[in-house]
């Protein structure tokens, strides 16, 4: 499955590919404040690949909290949060936020809400090791689009 999606302004874009099989999409809901606020929720797969694009350099006010492991991609412009990336062991891994996906119907969303207050930092990054998309790669193109 080849999904589009980015912020609402298109500063920050990607094209993820997920293997999932038939028409529902797992989708876990953090329940952490930050993640709440944004209203985000968010889809990975072990086996799937993103590319992310930035389009102008200061487009991205990256935003890290607690553990400073992940950070989120805040669209400097717009305020949306399209994905989450997390450096493990050398490898950037990524989930995606689903409400930013384009041309898919949020009716194939097979929703879950997750608390990982209680995990301990290695518990955190082996869970992201194991879940978290693997295949990341983040560009960024020199000027923003005009908006």
């Amino acid at each position: 499955m080849k999904i589009s999606g980015g912020c609402h302004c298109g500063r920050l874009s990607y094209v993820v590919v997920l293997p999932f099989e038939g028409e529902t999409i797992p989708v876990r809901r953090c329940g952490c404040t930050f993640c709440r606020k944004h209203g985000a929720a968010y889809t990975s797969h072990p086996e799937g690949t993103l590319h992310a694009v930035i389009r102008g350099a200061s487009s991205d006010s990256g935003y890290s909290f607690a553990t400073g492991t992940a950070e989120f991609h805040v669209c400097s412009r717009c305020g949306v949060v399209p994905y989450v990336t997390s450096e493990i062991e050398g490898t950037l891994r990524a989930v995606v936020n689903v409400h930013t996906f384009e041309g898919i119907d949020p009716a194939s969303f097979s929703e879950s809400t997750t608390d990982f207050d209680g995990e301990n930092l290695a518990s955190r990054l082996a869970r992201r090791a194991r879940t978290w998309i693997p295949d990341v790669t983040v560009t960024t193109e020199e000027s923003a689009p005009e908006s």
